[in-house]
């Protein structure tokens, strides 16, 4: 399948809004973080932002984008009730921790909300990715490998900016090793589904060429076998396993430089894993769409 670029970095960067407004959520559970939970909330709007924005170049005619809003069920309809509900939830969490008397402290329950809307905007962005007609694509598991880019992409973005303001980042350690492990563990195993997708194109066979009725038009199994290095070399070892050791480095260490170095590099890894589990996403779309 063709490369959509716009939706994969909207994809991607929406993991990333959620996976730092999680994370600081987490962080306003702890009491921690204080002197950031307004800068990060500007970060984790601004990626959204972009996100958004890289949409628009999806379209031929964005003025018509309003036109696939008419029904509850639609995949883009259930995006942007949750992207709306995540900016107001957002809005609310900014301006509470301005108005507190130390500038970061946040009720628990608005904390709670913070991480619920990011697991939920998260999910329902992935969502509608899932359909019958197209195996690679429909699983949980595809769902779950955006909820695990934002586990890994969450905790290094919000390491980076403790480190960077000076606050003690030992409150981020297991949070960020969690998170790290849930995200290697839904990339590996969205991975896995995807290579193993190629059979469901053997039950049913693919379409043929009507004047060459024995050749296939598209080799199913090479056309997701060929996606193998992007899975377990890009997404797998670099997008998952590096930010996992980055992070067990970092809080083995303890210290605020090793967070803004070790998180700055599982950062960077995180983004690029996601980037690549997004192209092979693609690269193995392949229809069955005839038989439905």
């Amino acid at each position: 399948m063709e490369l959509q670029w716009p939706l994969i970095l909207f994809t991607t960067l929406t993991a990333w809004a959620c996976g730092v407004f999680g994370c600081q959520g987490v962080l306003a559970l702890k009491g921690a973080g204080k002197k950031s939970q307004q800068l990060l909330t500007v970060v984790s709007c601004v990626l959204l932002a972009v996100g958004g924005i890289c949409v628009f170049f999806h379209l031929q005619h964005w003025e018509r984008i309003f036109n696939g809003f008419g029904h509850i069920t639609s995949g883009i309809t259930q995006e942007l009730i949750a992207i709306v509900v995540f900016v107001v939830v957002a809005v609310a969490y900014f301006v509470m921790a301005r108005k507190s008397a130390d500038g970061g402290t946040l009720p628990k329950w608005m904390a709670v909300l913070a991480i619920v809307i990011s697991v939920v905007l998260a999910a329902v962005c992935a969502h509608s990715y899932m359909m019958p007609a197209r195996p690679a694509w429909n699983s949980v598991l595809e769902v779950l490998s955006i909820v695990g880019a934002a586990c890994l992409l969450g905790p290094a973005t919000v390491a980076v900016v403790l480190a960077a303001k000076g606050e003690d980042t030992q409150a981020l350690g297991m949070p960020a090793i969690v998170g790290s492990v849930i995200g290697a563990v839904c990339t590996a195993a969205y991975a896995a589904y995807v290579q193993m997708s190629a059979g469901s194109f053997a039950q049913v066979g693919y379409y043929f060429d009507p004047t060459h009725p024995t050749k296939a038009m598209v080799d199913a199994g090479a056309a997701i076998g060929g996606q193998a290095v992007l899975l377990w070399l890009g997404a797998v070892v670099v997008g998952a396993i590096v930010p996992l050791a980055c992070c067990l480095l970092a809080r083995k260490k303890g210290d605020a430089a090793s967070w803004k170095l070790f998180g700055a590099v599982a950062a960077v890894a995180a983004l690029a894993g996601a980037v690549c589990l997004r192209v092979a996403f693609y690269g193995a779309g392949l229809s069955v769409f005839m038989f439905y």
